[in-house]
Parts: C-alpha cells; sequence; structure tokens
C-alpha cells in the first residue's frame, strides 16, 4: 500500500469547472468523484482540502461536504492525523468477497423481481437498459457505470426484499468495480447482458431472469478479477 502522499495534489483543477449554482457542494463532489474514478487521483492518496480550495475557488464547507459523501460511498477514507485519502481499490481477496455477496442475493432478487415488479417497473427498467450506451470515453464510462448502478438498485427494489435492496446498496459495488479496469469492453458486454436479463423479466420468467442475472455476475467477475490486486 503506498504512503499518503501529503503534496499530491487533486487534478479538479480550474475554478471555471465550478457553475456556482446552488447545488455548489454536488458539482464539487462530481468532480473529485469524477478524478477518484479516473485515477485522476490516484487510490490510497491524501486530498489536500487547502489545495482544493485553491484549484477551485470554493471555501472548505462544500469541499468538506462533498468529502464526507464520498466517504459515505466508499470512495474515500477518513484517517486520523492524515485527514482525507481516495480509498484504495479493492484487493482479490476482498473483490472476491464483493462478487460472493452479490451472487448469493442478486440472482434472487432477480427471481422474485420477474415475478413482482410491476409493468411500469419493467418498462422504466427497459428504457433505461436501451439507453445505457457502451462508454469508450471516460466520461461515457462513468455514465454507464452511474446507469449500471441505477439498473441492479431497480431490480432489487422490484424483489420486493427491502433487506436484499439496502444490503447491496451498501455495497457500492459498480463504483469499485468500474473504478478497476476502463475498457470499452466492459460496457459492451454487460450492455448485452442487460438486454438479456431485462428480456426475462418482461416476460415474468423467474429462472430465466435469475440464470441471467448469475451469468451477468460471473461474466463481470471474469472480466474483473485480471485487474484485481493481489
Amino acid at each position: 500500500m503506498r504512503a499518503p502522499d501529503s503534496n499530491t495534489k487533486s487534478a479538479a483543477s480550474g475554478a471555471g469547472r465550478l457553475k456556482r449554482s446552488q447545488g455548489l457542494v454536488q458539482e464539487v463532489f462530481d468532480l473529485i468523484r469524477a478524478d477518484i474514478m479516473a485515477l485522476r487521483i490516484p487510490p490510497d492518496t491524501r486530498i489536500s482540502i487547502d489545495n482544493l480550495v485553491r484549484e477551485l475557488g470554493v471555501s472548505q464547507t462544500p469541499i468538506r461536504e462533498a468529502l464526507s459523501m464520498l466517504e459515505a460511498i466508499g470512495l474515500v477514507t477518513k484517517r486520523r492525523f492524515i485527514g482525507y485519502c481516495s480509498a484504495p481499490q479493492l484487493n482479490r481477496k476482498q473483490l472476491d468477497e464483493l462478487y460472493e455477496v452479490r451472487l448469493l442475493l442478486e440472482p434472487y432478487a432477480a427471481r422474485c423481481a420477474a415475478e413482482r415488479m410491476s409493468d411500469e417497473e419493467i418498462r422504466r427498467l427497459s428504457e433505461l437498459a436501451a439507453n445505457m450506451e457502451p462508454g469508450d470515453t471516460r466520461t461515457s464510462y462513468d455514465r454507464f457505470a452511474d446507469q449500471d448502478s441505477e439498473l441492479h438498485d431497480m431490480i432489487a427494489a422490484g424483489s420486493g426484499n427491502r433487506l436484499i435492496q439496502e444490503s447491496l446498496a451498501r455495497l457500492h459495488a459498480h463504483l469499485h468495480i468500474f473504478r478497476l479496469r476502463f475498457h470499452s469492453e466492459v460496457t459492451t458486454e454487460a450492455y448485452a447482458e442487460h438486454a438479456r436479463l431485462v428480456e426475462a423479466l418482461a416476460a415474468r420468467d423467474p429462472a430465466a431472469a435469475e440464470a441471467a442475472m448469475r451469468a451477468h455476475i460471473e461474466k463481470s467477475y471474469q472480466r474483473i478479477v485480471p485487474f484485481a490486486q493481489v
């Protein structure tokens, strides 16, 4: 693990990147999050609030609030005597554990969702899946990651089991997965797998939905695991 570097600066430079709207905290959050996801802020690196104040031209307050939001989703950690740091990337053991939990919960959630989702929920899910464009740029890749997370959350909610949905939401799986690897193959293959999954849900076929979700998660693991640290 690399020791935090107190001199490392975020690549979120330029106050012009902020629009000074009422959602200033959200804008700061989005900028820092994008830099962490794109590894412009390297993993396990100290994030200097003073540097961000100078680079973004805002006070410490919105920056601290944004960093707290990032801490809540696992992209930032707060360490005693050091301050805020970007979270380390998942190692192999952590990735294995993450996928073990997903394989336990998500196929069952898909099976239940095929029986319990309303027609309107299925329609919105199908629309979301159709609008997910495989990304070959960093911006489109990050957008796909957000949409991927939303799609899986909609299915978890559609299972009708609140505990399953909350348990999966706390994993923030897609943020960590998409941070490990940037390649158009990831989104292209996931797009096709989502189509098969949504087709099974729309057909109200519990067994097919469960199988499609299981296959999707297993293939996702195969795409990502070579990039996890030992």
